[in-house]
């Protein structure tokens, strides 16, 4: 007797990704020598934010932009080509009975960097980016990374700053030279770029991974390739 034929198996639950979707409204962007004055009057309608008039003062918006993120994908802070977002006052640790720690006054510098990034709408980002992309890509290849896509450095990038574990306590240094380095081996073996976003203090970090998975998940990176954003 023949056996009985088997049930189909069920089919797999479709995931819904939100993907970016040109905006028929926004002009194309021309030429990467020509671009700057329309990336920048988009950017204005994007954010009003003072840290990104300051950076839209500067030339080739979108080479910067590109190169910046390689750089943090490749684990390097990109503070050369984000000059006008670097902090007003310097960084200072406070001497404790128990050692050297970050002041955590400086934090307070990073601020209007995490409001900025904070008050983006992830959906205007991403119908912002799927406009630019083009030129991004040329860009990114200008550069010279001819064996990757930019969406796949981007995504790099922006997994490297969700894996991040911010501490949420004091955290201690060493004098190393004139500078200080952390004291924790975990944390200074993370990359500069790493531990850049560490320095900026716990609610600064955390606003900004907030932010930036928010954005992530807009222009179409799966849910299933962002790592859980860690503590420590």
């Amino acid at each position: 007797r023949a056996p009985p034929p088997r049930a189909p198996a069920p089919a797999k639950p479709v995931v819904a990704e939100s993907k970016p979707v040109v905006d028929p409204s926004l002009p194309t962007i021309p030429p990467l020598d020509e671009s700057d004055s329309v990336v920048a009057d988009l950017i204005r309608k994007l954010s009003s934010h003072p840290l990104v008039a300051g950076l839209l003062a500067t030339n080739g918006l979108i080479r910067h932009f590109a190169v910046a993120i390689s750089n943090i994908a490749d684990g390097q802070a990109p503070a050369a080509l984000l000059h006008p977002l670097k902090p007003s006052g310097s960084f200072r640790g406070v001497t404790r009975k128990d050692g050297v720690f970050i002041d955590t006054r400086s934090y307070a510098r990073y601020t209007p960097l995490a409001e900025a990034v904070d008050a983006l709408d992830p959906q205007a980002v991403a119908r912002l980016y799927a406009a630019l992309k083009p030129r991004l890509e040329e860009a990114h290849r200008e550069a010279g990374e001819r064996n990757t896509t930019f969406d796949q450095t981007l995504e790099r990038a922006i997994v490297s700053m969700l894996k991040t574990p911010v501490p949420s306590g004091p955290v201690q240094l060493e004098p190393h030279g004139v500078v200080y380095i952390y004291a924790d081996p975990k944390i200074e073996a993370m990359t500069p770029a790493q531990r850049q976003l560490i320095r900026m203090g716990p609610d600064n970090a955390r606003t900004i991974q907030t932010k930036l998975r928010a954005i992530a998940l807009a222009i179409g990176i799966p849910s299933d390739r962002l790592p859980a954003t860690p503590q420590q």
